[in-house]
């Protein structure tokens, strides 16, 4: 097709030097040194299709005639100064845009080290050698040039500037690697070391807790027996309070017991609050100090309400305290409604509770965790005493229960405390004794009912 091309004006004279000049700046985009394959780009094969057409017509004023070639984008004629202008600034903005986009891309690799991201530093460095890849075929293309114009004598003093600054560049990247490899390094010493640490750390508490430290245990079952004995008065009174009675309740928990005095029945109401708390009993150990350092283990659970012991205490309680025994004791299930829910009253009652839950909490913690492992054992009812590895919660008047006569006349009627036993170290279990008479005695009460 035939290009139609419009006479330059009088005015325009020395057009003709000023498109020989940009000519060779125009070329450049023929011999493929600002093409990409991105779409974000295709305004510059535009613009390399405005400076054929440029060399086209200038061309064909000088002949007279012209044909158009297959890769001008304009049918229309077209003002040969203006283009050209705009050809030129197109090709130093690319190459701006370009130094930009590495400035960036460094700025984005350093960012990347702090905090240290190797995702992040593959990436930047990936996105850096990208834009130097670029800026090497520019430079490429601009010594192919055998004489350029002062717009791309421009362009080559910029290029000669940021080279210095890529050498610069390039610098910096191998010291940040080197920096890299140190830290990495570093990092997998000390990593090594807090193991070889933590390992330490876990012998000696293991030692601690196996050897220096029973006695302690021995005192946290001895605190917990009497935290058990404390909680179980309130709940007795308030089972008083509330027209309870205690005789049936009492036989409930352990049936058809003889009890030496009736005061003796708060022992079964305390073995029963010992076989809901050590029920199943975890096998894992676990960190009891933050338990131990609050006054008030109350402000442990309202301070980390989804703690393990927080667990712990809204676990025992729902199991302690049955549905019917709250609704008698306060009229309605507002406690057990608010430990279900996850939080904790702070009402006399349930502190009462928690404070008795701390130490089984404890115990079984030092249990879970003590070198050589700790066992609980439990009595059974009607075992014949033996001081080994029990202890009575009563006092027999005359008799010495620790004497070989002594331990023949009792039996066990029921377990209030569980025994432990720490390799050859036994915890005692406590128990409630009944007297067992002897075959005259039974003998004698047998024909007296005769």
């Amino acid at each position: 097709m035939d290009c139609a091309t419009k006479p330059p004006s009088k005015s325009s004279s020395n057009i003709s030097d000023i498109v020989s000049k940009f000519a060779k700046v125009c070329r450049f985009r023929s011999i493929g040194v600002f093409s990409t394959e991105s779409p974000s780009h295709d305004h510059h094969h535009n613009n390399n299709g405005i400076c054929n057409a440029l060399l086209t017509e200038d061309s064909s004023d000088a002949t007279g005639e012209g044909e158009c070639d297959m890769e001008r984008i304009h049918p229309h004629p077209l003002e040969i100064q203006p283009k050209t202008t705009q050809c030129g600034n197109v090709e130093i903005l690319k190459l701006f845009d370009t130094i930009s986009a590495l400035k960036l891309a460094y700025v984005r690799f350093q960012e990347a080290h702090i905090p240290n991201d190797p995702a992040k530093i593959k990436a930047a460095n990936e996105l850096v050698v990208a834009e130097l890849e670029v800026l090497k075929k520019i430079k490429r293309a601009f010594k192919e040039v055998d004489s350029i114009s002062a717009g791309s004598a421009l362009l080559l003093a910029e290029v000669q500037v940021h080279e210095k600054f890529l050498e610069k560049l390039k610098f910096q990247v191998k010291v940040k690697n080197n920096e890299i490899l140190e830290l990495q390094q570093e990092l997998q010493d000390l990593d090594l070391k807090n193991r070889e640490l933590l390992e330490v750390f876990k012998q000696k508490e293991r030692e601690s807790i196996g050897i220096l430290n029973l006695p302690s245990f021995e005192d946290v079952f001895k605190i917990a027996s009497k935290a058990i004995h404390d909680f179980a008065k309130p709940l007795i009174s308030l089972m008083k309070a509330s027209g309870w009675d205690l005789d049936q309740a009492a036989d409930f928990i352990e049936a058809s017991v003889v009890y030496s005095r009736r005061s003796h029945k708060k022992y079964a109401f305390e073995a029963y609050i010992a076989r809901k708390m050590f029920y199943k009993m975890p096998s894992q150990s676990y960190n009891v100090d933050s338990v131990l350092r609050s006054e008030d283990p109350i402000d442990a659970l309202i301070s980390d309400p989804h703690s393990a012991f927080a667990k712990f205490c809204r676990t025992k309680y729902l199991s302690v305290v049955h549905p019917m025994m709250e609704a008698s004791f306060f009229g309605n299930l507002d406690h057990r409604t608010f430990v279900s829910s996850g939080r904790h009253p702070r009402t006399l009652f349930y502190q009462a509770f928690v404070k008795m839950a701390r130490w089984v909490w404890v115990l079984q913690g030092i249990v879970a965790s003590s070198e050589p492992k700790a066992e609980m054992y439990r009595v059974e009812r009607g075992s014949e005493f033996s001081d080994v590895c029990m202890e009575s919660v009563q006092e027999f008047n005359g008799d010495t229960i620790g004497s070989d006569e002594g331990r023949s006349r009792f039996k066990v009627e029921f377990m209030v405390m569980p025994g432990f036993k720490i390799g050859e170290t036994l915890v005692r279990s406590k128990v409630y004794l009944s007297a067992m008479r002897s075959v005259n005695t039974r003998k004698r009460d047998a024909l007296a009912n005769w």
